[in-house]
């Protein structure tokens, strides 16, 4: 009894110092799981472009070199969705650098890809580009820059924390929530919160344990001194690809034809290279980011050509983080239960709290009444 008491006291003090930020990543998180169809809904206007009367020469190459002469020391820029349609925008990410450890420094260019006009513009502190980007990026660095990267991979820790001790205090109650035989009393409150975060918790245990993991191990960037450093240096002036973007689009295309692009990035510093990645046509979307094809944007020359069949284990396993993370890998049916599971943390944050302040006002015979709470009624 002694250690299921000193575990109940653990899984409630991570509770109750991590809950408000908890409630904020799944709440943010469940927004994000459609983050781009929330984006086209609110933004259609700007982002939806007409067909032009001829076809267009090099719209990749104008996009980027336009960025690159109002945006003179960058890191990079992605081209986040190369699968879009004919009548949609191009969207790039902007890695930016304004030389402050306490604004993550992200930003977002959207471009009619046939005109060349810029439609939307701006960085990812603020709203001017989308509410969704000021979303996402507040999703992982609350907005806080470094710290709060490092931050955010902390409380993914102290959740996993709280499941696993979650775990061992509702151990004997496990089958029985699964199998239907464990119901909500509606006596009172104490027993709705006591009955509802059990159910919550362990209904959720998985999904929680696989979301926050992938959220921490992410975020491990954050706890890297040189990348602290590099936030602190001014970015250099930027090199410009000496191929065409469009050129070397199409010669990564040749190179591997069964890859389906989701990702293109354009380098700006002589050190990183040109890269195009995505699955393979027929291949589930939750392995795409273990292929990719990277060509030294000077030369031209074949840097790398990667596939998932060929990485190790571990590499194949952690290619999948950011699509487990999101759940963009199973279509509608995976995002709506992403999307609940994102309200499970709010959830359990609450109860957990009523729990907490029932014990807190009767300290001398809470106890003994606790005990319905952590093993079988």
């Amino acid at each position: 009894m002694n250690r299921t008491r000193s575990l109940f006291t653990l899984h409630s003090w991570l509770g109750l110092f991590t809950g408000i930020f908890l409630f904020l990543l799944g709440l943010s998180g469940s927004v994000l799981v459609f983050r781009h169809e929330l984006d086209q809904v609110a933004n259609r206007e700007v982002l939806t472009v007409k067909l032009p009367t001829q076809v267009v020469a090099n719209p990749l190459t104008r996009c980027y070199q336009t960025i690159l002469s109002r945006y003179p020391n960058l890191d990079g820029i992605a081209w986040l969705n190369p699968d879009a349609g004919p009548t949609e925008a191009y969207d790039f990410r902007l890695y930016l650098n304004d030389t402050q450890l306490l604004t993550y420094d992200l930003g977002l260019i959207s471009f009619n890809p046939y005109t060349g006009t810029i439609v939307r513009e701006g960085k990812s502190i603020d709203f001017s580009p989308s509410i969704i980007e000021w979303l996402f990026q507040f999703h992982f660095s609350f907005q806080l820059g470094m710290p709060g990267a490092a931050l955010t991979a902390l409380f993914g820790l102290t959740m996993l924390g709280s499941l696993l001790t979650g775990l061992v205090i509702y151990r004997k109650m496990i089958w029985r929530v699964l199998t239907l035989r464990s119901r909500i009393n509606r006596k009172n409150w104490r027993t709705i919160s006591s009955d509802l975060h059990r159910q919550v918790g362990v209904w959720s245990l998985l999904l929680n344990a696989v979301i926050f993991f992938t959220g921490f191990w992410m975020n491990l960037f954050a706890f890297e001194p040189k990348t602290w450093q590099a936030e602190l240096t001014q970015t250099r002036l930027n090199t410009p690809m000496a191929l065409t973007a469009d050129g070397l689009y199409q010669q990564a295309r040749r190179l591997m034809p069964d890859l389906e692009p989701s990702y293109v990035y354009l380098p700006t510093q002589p050190e990183r290279k040109f890269r195009v990645s995505g699955p393979l046509k027929g291949q589930w979307a939750l392995w795409g980011a273990g292929n990719a094809v990277i060509l030294d944007q000077q030369t031209g020359k074949l840097v790398q050509i990667r596939r998932l069949s060929e990485l190790p284990v571990a590499k194949r396993l952690e290619s999948a983080f950011f699509p487990l993370h999101v759940g963009n890998y199973g279509g509608l049916p995976v995002k709506i239960v992403y999307v609940l599971i994102g309200l499970t943390p709010g959830i359990l944050a609450i109860t957990g709290f009523l729990l907490w302040w029932r014990r807190a006002r009767k300290p001398t015979r809470n106890w003994p009444e606790q005990r319905i709470v952590v093993r079988p009624t």
